[in-house]
């Protein structure tokens, strides 16, 4: 089925991103790997006046290090995810989950960032950002950003602490290096048998510091 007809606006900028959020009308949705939003269009179950494609925006893409915390861009690819060697050394976590992201296809265009606004419960990612007390940088009209932790993050299913105008631009989480432990495991429902649903504490449970050797 073809999507019903919108506007479409393809920002390069931040700021020219909420511009385009403000302009788009009362109906704006935000297009980050479009993993999700595509589909539902295609179905008509979703019918924006205006989408705002937020993959021009490099200055959402990467991962840096700001003291002990990672940050990630909100449009960093799971593919980027998963080749990143920060991730690799201080967010193995974020890495483990990241793998289980449908199938490489979906990985090479899905976002970090989406798949955390998305806030699907059957997503691991969600659940990884609780375990790992995550901040959550949003921008928001006029430029103003404010951080919200994962626990005020996650509002109700499919539901964010996002408002009307606003745009998630990073995710913080602590850098977990040597001396960390860190695990997930799933539970398996039996009215939907194969598949998991995860959650904070049995899918990603709590990332701890392993004990040194001689140490109670």
């Amino acid at each position: 089925m073809i999507p019903a007809a919108f506007a479409y606006a393809r920002p390069t900028t931040v700021d020219e991103a909420l511009s385009a959020i403000a302009a788009g009308g009362e109906d704006v949705k935000i297009m980050a790997g479009g993993q999700s939003l595509i589909p539902v269009m295609r179905l008509r179950l979703a019918a924006p006046e205006t989408v705002v494609d937020l993959t021009k925006v490099t200055e959402l893409r990467g991962v840096r290090e700001d003291g002990d915390s990672l940050v990630i861009g909100s449009m960093t690819t799971h593919s980027d995810i998963l080749r990143d060697p920060l991730i690799a050394r201080y967010g193995k976590l974020i890495a483990e989950a990241t793998e289980t992201v449908a199938d490489p296809a979906v990985r090479h265009r899905g976002t970090f960032g989406g798949a955390l606004a998305h806030a699907d419960p059957a997503g691991d990612l969600p659940a990884v950002a609780l375990a790992l007390d995550a901040e959550f940088v949003i921008a928001g009209p006029g430029g103003a950003r404010r951080s919200v932790p994962a626990s005020a993050f996650f509002v109700d299913y499919l539901t964010t602490a996002l408002e009307d105008g606003e745009l998630l631009v990073e995710i913080r989480v602590p850098k977990l290096g040597e001396g960390w432990g860190s695990g997930t495991r799933s539970s398996t429902g039996s009215p939907r048998r194969g598949r998991s649903w995860p959650s904070p504490r049995r899918c990603a449970g709590r990332a701890r510091r392993s004990p040194r050797p001689g140490s109670a």
